[in-house]
């Protein structure tokens, strides 16, 4: 009889302490948002998804793609989505407006995005571009860091088109002569598959401070609840892109795993371009983003000075 009651007693310890102990090693869900559709720029988290270096970190990571680009800082910054990428001059123009956000890792360093033109055009310095047709992709961004790129490179005339994200056909139905935004790491793919030369100005070499291209943010109420998820997805992107730099061809071989439909030729030449900008810390620089914020002030990007140290951190 006692050595029943024995039993029974061990096995209600046991089913207590798996009820103890269940909770605290579940992991820990957490959304994140990509700027647009999955692509090149991305890899790194698809590699930390599907190399297990989230749930090495106890997290369950789940990638949501945006219906727009401007999606994901707003539904980060309301705590629908727990982590968002963005871009630090979307990020900056944010802070400035009044979100709550928190900058907490970081994607790709350095611009992808670049002043763009055919080769052969006529086009070899900024003062060519005088009294020409130049499109923008993202209002309210990429029209400003334009007037900011003419008025630094002694541009006085030229006509803004929005073009959207019709790039590659406006330049090459010569609707415009150039465009602010596109991405070297694509369109100039995109135009050299078609059968033209790409040109282009990077912004950071005319006067345009250099930036963090993408990088991932919080809001103010998920850094202080899921302060640990968020060091801990931090770190799984930091190997994740560690891997990535040593062996790159299986990480885009993971890459193209997770994303089936992703056009591979396009992509893998895409990568080549994009696989030495990847962040080699996910640190952000504190004088290096206060200079672009003091340069988006002085240039009408934003409308309210922002202390950077505000939102830089995790």
């Amino acid at each position: 009889m006692k050595k029943n009651v024995k039993l029974f007693m061990a096995m209600m310890l046991a089913s207590l302490l798996l009820l103890t102990v269940h909770p605290l090693c579940a992991a820990q869900k957490v959304t994140v948002m990509l700027d647009w559709f999955p692509n090149i720029d991305h890899l790194p988290l698809y590699v930390a998804q599907q190399e297990g270096l989230f749930a090495n970190e106890g997290i369950e990571v789940t990638i949501l793609t945006p219906s727009s680009t401007t999606d994901a800082l707003k539904l980060a910054a309301s705590g629908n989505v727990d982590i968002a990428v963005s871009y630090e001059p979307q990020v900056i123009i944010g802070a400035s407006a009044g979100l709550h956000i928190r900058v907490m890792g970081r994607l790709v360093e350095h611009p992808l995005s670049v002043l763009l033109f055919l080769k052969g055009k006529g086009i070899e310095k900024p003062a060519d571009l005088e009294g020409k047709k130049i499109g923008y992709t993202v209002p309210g961004m990429m029209d400003v860091l334009m007037e900011a790129f003419a008025k630094i490179n002694g541009i006085e005339r030229y006509e803004p088109i929005n073009v959207g994200f019709s790039i590659v056909q406006s330049l090459v139905a010569r609707k415009v002569d150039a465009i602010m935004g596109p991405y070297k790491n694509y369109e100039t793919v995109e135009l050299e598959e078609k059968g033209y030369q790409a040109g282009y100005f990077e912004l950071n070499e005319w006067g345009i401070p250099d930036y963090d291209e993408l990088v991932f943010i919080t809001g103010e109420r998920t850094a202080s609840e899921k302060a640990a998820a968020l060091k801990g997805f931090a770190r799984a992107v930091d190997r994740a892109i560690a891997r990535t730099r040593k062996d790159p061809g299986k990480a885009l071989q993971v890459y193209f795993t997770a994303v089936p439909d992703a056009p591979r030729e396009m992509e893998a030449k895409a990568f080549e371009i994009t696989r030495p900008l990847y962040a080699h810390t996910q640190e952000c620089d504190t004088e290096k983003w206060q200079k672009f914020a003091d340069f988006a002030l002085r240039y009408g990007l934003i409308e309210a000075k922002v202390d950077v140290t505000t939102i830089l951190g995790r």
